[in-house]
């Protein structure tokens, strides 16, 4: 199964709740956290939520 790696590149400071559980559930609290993640239907729906706050690469 392919995985995408996710970076956080910005704060979740001043980002709504339901961004910052997003952003909690793919495992990133600091700004420079990275995380493998399944390419999958849920994990892109996730990516799509929080696009302005994270970097993915394959």
């Amino acid at each position: 199964m392919q995985t995408v790696k996710i970076t956080l590149k910005k704060s979740l400071i001043g980002s709504k709740k339901d961004q910052i559980a997003t952003a909690q559930s793919l495992g990133l609290k600091k700004v420079g956290d990275t995380t493998e993640q399944p390419d999958n239907a849920q994990t892109q729906g996730k990516v799509k939520k929080i696009g302005h706050l994270i970097e993915v690469s394959k």
